[in-house]
């Protein structure tokens, strides 16, 4: 074994970047919340950007490291820590074998994610190894971690030369995230097939008022509270096809946001839809946070994830280029 859960936190499970292909078979996706933070943990320590990961909630799981490993924690701060000694976010760390991992403290943001080099032992389900409850498949054993699970690596490396007899060794680069999470409350989004079916006060409440996400959200959808937003057209309509970041406008005059854990289907309107670029950073908001609404066009959306594209690139490209040195320094492969 590689890891041990030791404690087992609120809801932590393995994810990679979801389950696609399968919606027509009532498949939900799943995934992690956060792919920015996803992305970043695992250029951190060399792995290809869909690898999969541990997608924390506080209280977070305890993890005792079994094997020496070489891992990064992006996300969330939970204020980390190996044994007694602080490790930041958004940086590579080399572990001691029979360390152990634990989240003190909530600081900021509502998820963390750990990657590991060249990943965990896991097997696929339908060409993905995120965790699906519902079906009990994909990830470890289908399920939330729980106390006592043992997940292996899928490979393992001596880092005694670089660990110099310490229980960790923080490494000398950091990745710069502010960019994915810049002006945070603020959730661009696009219209969806039924805004126009708003009247005309509610389309004005739904572009200037503020929105709390509430306690009752989840990986499944984000509930809003807020003033009730009212429809000129109260038709019915058939279910059809949603994704992760469609707004829902429900009976009751409120709004979900489907996160990762969606449904595949939904029948009640499509207000709008939040742009790929920005649901990480809707990702990590808590409950009885705000948010507000602004709506861009359909093409200034694809260039933002273009660009967001792009700095994961450059990221990956300069942390590529620390690591091989790292490697070479201590012919480590």
């Amino acid at each position: 074994m590689s890891i041990r859960i030791v404690k087992h936190g609120i809801a932590d499970s393995f994810q990679d970047h979801g389950r696609y292909g399968f919606q027509h078979l009532g498949i939900n996706p799943n995934g992690v919340m956060d792919s920015s933070a996803t992305q970043t943990a695992n250029l951190l320590v060399g792995n290809n950007l869909n690898a999969a990961v541990i997608e924390f909630h506080f209280p977070a799981s305890v993890v005792l490291f079994k094997q020496q490993a070489l891992i990064a924690i992006c996300g969330a701060d939970f204020n980390a820590m190996v044994n007694d000694i602080a490790v930041p976010i958004n940086t590579p760390v080399i572990i001691e074998k029979n360390c152990v991992l634990q989240f003190k403290k909530p600081i900021a943001g509502s998820r963390a994610y750990l990657a590991v080099h060249d990943g965990f032992d896991l097997p696929l389900w339908l060409n993905s190894y995120s965790t699906n409850s519902k079906a009990v498949a994909g990830g470890f054993k289908g399920r939330n971690l729980m106390k006592h699970d043992e997940i292996n690596f899928r490979s393992v490396q001596n880092y005694s030369a670089a660990l110099k007899q310490k229980d960790c060794e923080i490494l000398s680069w950091q990745a710069s995230t502010k960019d994915f999470y810049a002006d945070k409350n603020m959730i661009r989004i696009v219209e969806g097939s039924e805004y126009d079916w708003l009247n005309d006060d509610a389309k004005k409440i739904f572009r200037s008022s503020s929105f709390i996400i509430s306690n009752q959200s989840d990986r499944m959808g984000y509930r809003l509270n807020g003033e009730n937003l009212s429809l000129k057209n109260t038709g019915q309509l058939i279910s059809s096809g949603v994704t992760k970041g469609t707004i829902q406008l429900l009976p009751n005059g409120q709004m979900i946001i489907l996160m990762a854990d969606h449904q595949t289907t939904g029948g009640y309107p499509k207000i709008a839809h939040v742009i790929s670029a920005d649901i990480s950073k809707l990702a990590q908001l808590n409950p009885n946070e705000k948010i507000q609404f602004n709506i861009i066009q359909q093409q200034e959306a694809e260039n933002i994830l273009f660009d967001q594209y792009q700095k994961i690139i450059q990221l990956q490209n300069a942390c590529n280029f620390h690591l091989k040195s790292f490697f070479e320094k201590y012919d480590l492969h």
